[in-house]
């Protein structure tokens, strides 16, 4: 290169294509290597699956560390989900305890609450679908194969919102499809 160019390369990669395992290979391309230049260091050589794993090593990780924080986000929106009814429960059990004193069937009790925590629920996840699509262009670089607005997806995450929403909410609405009307309205 420098005799017909006047320029030298600071590296050089070259790609070899074989059956062989790279252990095999190794010493063949160390001795053609030597023939042509004794004085040409060969700094690693790497099969083309070793090349790939470390390019999308970073990208990996970080959808790994994603994926964890929306475990993470999942389990605090249950909690808080789980929370926020538990204590609006506790404070309406009067009003539960009347509505089953008069007849009240227990199904109707836990739609009442189920249904509470549920547009909450419906409420939050409308905003975070249109935070997911208004984001949606940034995210774009960290996926592989999948677009950002792609609608199974966004349904099948969807779902597992509403899911995890949905066992949240039924245990209060099961414990107070279980308070007694009686000891309820003596308790105040």
């Amino acid at each position: 290169m420098p005799r017909i160019t006047g320029f030298a390369p600071s590296n050089l990669n070259l790609v070899l294509r074989s059956t062989l395992p790279l252990d095999a290979v190794a010493p063949q391309i160390r001795e053609a290597v030597r023939a042509l230049d004794a004085t040409l260091p060969i700094v690693r050589l790497r099969t083309m699956d070793d090349v790939f794993g470390a390019a999308v090593a970073r990208p990996r990780f970080l959808m790994v560390l994603l994926g964890v924080f929306a475990a993470l986000a999942l389990v605090l929106a249950a909690v808080g989900t789980y929370g926020i009814l538990s204590y609006l429960v506790t404070q309406r059990q009067q009003e539960i305890g009347i509505r089953m004193a008069l007849g009240a069937a227990r199904g109707g009790v836990l739609w009442l609450v189920l249904r509470q925590g549920l547009l909450l629920a419906g409420v939050g996840l409308a905003g975070g679908l249109i935070g997911a699509l208004a984001g949606a262009r940034y995210l774009q670089t960290l996926l592989f194969g999948v677009s950002p607005t792609d609608p199974p997806t966004l349904v099948l995450v969807s779902a597992v919102i509403l899911g995890t929403a949905f066992v949240a909410c039924l245990i209060p609405a099961l414990r107070a499809t279980r308070l007694d009307p009686l000891t309820v309205l003596r308790g105040d």
